[in-house]
């Protein structure tokens, strides 16, 4: 049985950009060759799930702190929806700390927030899902007080990313330029993100050495993501992918385990 998996990232609206900061798509037509990874993911997202029998399902994945490898299953289409930090509260009614290396069902999540979002989301197919997201959201405005924070909260966000010309900052310096304490930032994070500036860092870290791996050698690689040296490089590697990143690299992988199981609350 060939791999069968296609990913693609469909266009994200400009009335979503306050919202939402990228989507993903992903189909699998048959039993894949190679077990499906999961990369560590500081995003929340709202997934829409099809497979080929049964109505879609609605389902809400927080951040995900390490690498997870999975056995591929057959035909399923998937749109995940990744929200922009500081927005989780606003769109699904809870913080994104509440959320961290969870999968819950939209409509199950606490409050009327949640249950309006899945409404309006129900019995769509995935491919429908960005229209009457483009539909829903621009009415939503958040307060003042909400628009302030998060915007302090994505230009922290940035400070602390890889990024084309950036090598993120440490999070004294972060805090220290953004006019607040590191316990502020620390709580800001834990709202609208889910994560500590640290282990947010982490993670974006990890992420820019998959993104580039291929274009720079290992010493070049570990300084422009913000390393201290290339041992330090591989120890962030290893704890967050499971395997150092040669053996990432040349296919010598965790071995897959079932998908993850959905909470039910």
């Amino acid at each position: 049985m060939t791999n069968s998996v296609s990913e693609h990232a469909p266009r994200t609206p400009d009335a979503l950009g306050p919202w939402i900061a990228g989507i993903g798509a992903l189909d699998v037509e048959a039993d894949p060759r190679e077990p499906f990874v999961q990369l560590p993911d500081p995003s929340t997202k709202v997934i829409v799930r099809s497979e080929a029998r049964g109505r879609p399902t609605l389902l809400v994945s927080g951040p995900r702190v390490r690498a997870t490898y999975h056995r591929g299953k057959p035909d399923v289409s998937c749109v995940e929806v990744r929200l922009a930090p500081g927005t989780t509260r606003a769109l699904l009614g809870v913080p994104a700390v509440d959320l961290v290396g969870r999968i819950v069902p939209l409509g199950a999540l606490p409050g009327p927030t949640a249950r309006r979002l899945a409404y309006e989301l129900g019995r769509l197919e995935p491919e429908g899902v960005v229209a009457r997201l483009a539909d829903v959201l621009p009415d939503r405005l958040p307060t003042a007080a909400d628009r302030a924070r998060a915007e302090l909260l994505r230009d922290a966000v940035a400070a602390l990313s890889v990024r084309s010309g950036h090598t993120p900052g440490q999070v004294s310096e972060v805090a220290r330029e953004l006019a607040v304490s590191e316990r502020q930032l620390r709580n800001l994070f834990s709202d609208g993100v889910g994560l500590s500036p640290k282990h947010y860092a982490r993670i974006d870290r990890v992420r820019a050495v998959l993104a580039h791996a291929s274009e720079l050698a290992s010493a070049e690689l570990a300084a422009v993501t913000g390393y201290y040296d290339q041992s330090h490089m591989t120890s962030d590697f290893r704890t967050l992918m499971g395997v150092p990143p040669r053996s990432y690299l040349t296919g010598r992988l965790p071995a897959p385990r079932s998908c993850q199981t959905i909470d039910r609350l």
